[in-house]
């Protein structure tokens, strides 16, 4: 299993690193080891996370204590992330 980080979670990951740098530098390094951790769980177990409503294929997997989600789907092989979402925002902008 591979997991691809598509072009849609750029800005996504950009605001991650700036809010863990900047806003909440404290967290930083316990929120880089959470990130990974979650990453290997997801390449282990791809259906981990609940299917969201309306979103053919497409699931989320909240990474536990951070305020961030995988938005991501299952294609053969690999998980494509479509997003890493921060679960503080205007759900009706994750189109």
């Amino acid at each position: 299993m591979e997991l691809v980080f598509l072009p849609s979670t750029q800005a996504d990951l950009a605001w991650m690193r700036t809010y863990y740098t900047r806003v909440f530098p404290e967290g930083a390094r316990r929120a880089a080891a959470q990130y990974a951790r979650t990453r290997n769980l997801l390449l282990q177990n791809p259906l981990i996370g609940h299917a969201v409503e309306d979103g053919e294929g497409i699931r989320e997997f909240s990474i536990p204590r951070m305020p961030f989600s995988f938005i991501y789907r299952v294609v053969d092989d690999r998980i494509e992330v479509l997003r890493v979402w921060d679960e503080r925002g205007d759900r009706s902008k994750l189109g």
